[in-house]
């Protein structure tokens, strides 16, 4: 398998998992802001500071109003991160790689680019923006099956599995970051609305019937967090998704010494975390240097499996 196709593959999950977890972000942070009082502080600006795209959104919108936000977040081709950006280049990815994957796969994506193009034609917010985020989600999640229930599990869909567990890993983080004390003005009695924003987080990684079935405790920060970033069999939670892209690497693909160098660093990280002093403070921190480091993960994948000279290799 030639570099630049195992690399396609790669970004192929990577961003159908971005579409998938934006969508949730954008659900998640519509319901709190009609949901939690007006004087918690709550505003557009900070979904698009949780998105890690600031500097890019300063560059081309002026005010940051809910229709700015949205429409950055969602129809937005020109932000690597919109849902609609994410859908085409997954589109484009796939349809390079045809030869290697099912061909409902590409079947299934194109008619979700066409799908989410169609709905968000002309409109930055749209009406039914609920059900239409909804929608993505689910189909997303219908992809992602497919590939895992009909792809022979070779090194081709190894990197389709490294690139969703990376990119799944990263988006977690954003959403704990919903639920971090820096969303809300200071000043604000935080205890009163700590459960409300902790159960949001967990809905929007449809992991609070799972949350309430191992945990057995009524909603608390930090077993919330001790749940999202350390649980090992949750798939959404972090430190299963580390243990995913490791097993990768340690089983499927060669030459990888280093990139699993970086992910087991990682899950040290992860695993040493004091959560119950995290949900006091250095939450944000934290999620920071998580971001930092799965960036470096992705350079030792990018470095070891995608250039030129690993194309006799693969």
């Amino acid at each position: 398998m030639l570099s630049r196709v195992a690399e396609r593959l790669y970004w192929t999950a990577r961003y159908l998992e971005r579409a998938e977890n934006t969508a949730r972000l954008v659900r998640v942070f519509s319901s709190m802001m009609l949901d939690l009082p007006k004087g918690v502080g709550l505003n557009w600006r900070q979904l698009v500071d949780v998105s890690g795209a600031h500097e890019h959104f300063d560059r081309n919108y002026r005010t940051s109003g809910e229709r700015n936000v949205i429409k950055f977040m969602l129809s937005d081709m020109d932000t690597q991160g919109s849902v609609i950006s994410s859908l085409a280049m997954a589109r484009e990815n796939i349809r390079t790689t045809r030869d290697l994957v099912p061909s409902e796969g590409w079947e299934h994506v194109n008619e979700l680019h066409l799908f989410a193009r169609k709905k968000l034609a002309g409109k930055s917010i749209p009406k039914d923006r609920h059900e239409f985020l909804s929608e993505i989600i689910m189909r997303c999640q219908q992809i992602t099956g497919l590939l895992a229930g009909t792809m022979s599990h070779g090194p081709a869909y190894q990197f389709v599995r490294v690139g969703r567990n990376l990119e799944r890993a990263d988006m977690t983080t954003r959403m704990i970051d919903v639920g971090s004390a820096t969303l809300i003005a200071p000043g604000v009695e935080l205890e009163r609305l700590e459960n409300r924003l902790w159960t949001y987080v967990l809905r929007s990684l449809s992991a609070h019937q799972m949350y309430r079935q191992y945990v057995r405790r009524r909603i608390q920060p930090g077993q919330v967090l001790a749940f999202l970033l350390q649980d090992t069999i949750f798939p959404r939670a972090v430190a299963h998704t580390l243990g995913e892209i490791a097993s990768c690497f340690e089983k499927y693909l060669p030459h990888s010494e280093e990139p699993l160098r970086a992910a087991l660093r990682l899950q040290r990280l992860v695993a040493d975390a004091n959560t119950e002093k995290l949900h006091t403070e250095g939450l944000h921190d934290f999620i920071d240097l998580l971001q930092f480091e799965f960036g470096n993960l992705h350079q030792e994948i990018s470095a070891t499996w995608f250039s030129m000279e690993m194309d006799e290799a693969l």
